[in-house]
């Protein structure tokens, strides 16, 4: 197939890229290498990927272009002059700390960006548009474990809200042009090539390095931490799985539209993770222990029943082997 990876120089998106040229399929990735963290480990994923290309040899078909989902004229071009098949869209702002703090960049990218994928999709009958939705949807949520029937609607950030706000866009264009769309749900993904910003990254660096790291909560806080080559395979056979328009119990929507969760189903405590980190690197962390932080939650725990149903998979990979390859990982890349 041909497939659009929006944010391939990502997390995600470098993962979902590389293991969409192994199986055969064209990829067209896009990003806008943004600074909201060190865009040189985006290059870095960039060059990976294209080291993969030149491995594979003349069967890989890839193309990056450097393009921001907002920029609607961009998008336009990019489906004008392209076909896809289908449409992975991984491209967003992410962090819910800083929605608190640049409010606007959640707007642009993820609301604004987002009307522009469904438009290219719309206009070009893209086949399925797969998406990335986040754990941070439930919210405060008390029901555990989280399930994809349980409301949504009491967003405690605005990362989130503009999450299920994806959710919605996309059931609307589900339903009004038939647009095949899956929504995943994503939980706490760590793994190598990791972002900065986020804990197994900063953990690994301020205790490699002999500083203090900042404990949220006492470290009671559990996180269904999701390793990501699990939620890379997940998100694969999600690919092949096109929605069944779905009729509504409660009205007359018919819509194919489906959200899965896509998490370890194993939740671990943040005390349990640095032990974990601990472990990898050797040495024993120093701890500024803090509150927890508005936005944040005290648990993250995906209910995967429907993704074991429809996909046969459930995530598996425990935190001790991911942190571990991770630790690998991080040394390798900056040599330490």
């Amino acid at each position: 197939m041909n497939i659009l990876v929006t944010g391939s120089a990502g997390f995600i998106g470098f993962h979902l890229a590389q293991a969409l040229l192994r199986a055969g399929h064209s990829v067209v990735g896009i990003d806008n290498l943004n600074d909201y963290y060190d865009p040189t480990l985006k290059q870095s994923r960039l060059a990976e990927i294209n080291r993969l290309v030149s491995e594979i040899g003349v069967t890989a078909e890839y193309q990056f272009i450097k393009l921001d989902l907002a920029d609607q004229k961009g998008m336009e071009s990019l489906f004008s002059e392209h076909t896809f098949d289908v449409v992975v869209n991984l491209a967003a702002q992410a962090g819910v700390r800083y929605s608190l703090e640049n409010p606007r960049a959640y707007v642009d990218a993820n609301l604004v960006g987002f009307t522009n994928i469904l438009e290219g999709c719309r206009q070009q009958n893209v086949k399925h548009l797969v998406y990335a939705s986040s754990s941070s949807v439930y919210g405060m949520n008390t029901k555990q474990p989280f399930s994809t029937e349980d409301r949504v609607d009491y967003p405690i950030s605005l990362y989130a809200a503009t999450k299920k706000s994806n959710e919605l866009m996309a059931h609307t264009y589900s339903h009004l042009f038939n647009l095949p769309t899956t929504g995943l749900r994503f939980f706490t993904v760590y793994g190598p090539w990791g972002r900065p910003d986020m804990a197994a990254f900063k953990f690994t660096k301020a205790i490699l390095d002999g500083n203090p790291i900042d404990v949220y909560n006492n470290g009671e806080m559990k996180r269904d931490f999701t390793y990501i080559d699990d939620i890379i395979e997940g998100v694969v056979r999600v690919i092949n799985k096109i929605p069944e328009p779905y009729n509504c119990s409660e009205t007359n929507v018919q819509a194919p539209y489906k959200v899965y969760n896509i998490g370890n189903n194993q939740p671990v405590t943040l005390r349990r993770f640095i032990q974990a980190i601990e472990a990898g690197c050797g040495k024993k962390a120093v701890e500024n222990l803090m509150p927890m932080q508005a936005g944040d939650v005290p648990i993250t725990y995906a209910d995967v029943d429907d993704l074991i149903k429809d996909v046969g998979f459930k995530p598996s990979t425990s935190i001790e082997t991911g942190i571990q390859n991770f630790v690998d990982w991080y040394r390798g890349f900056n040599g330490n």
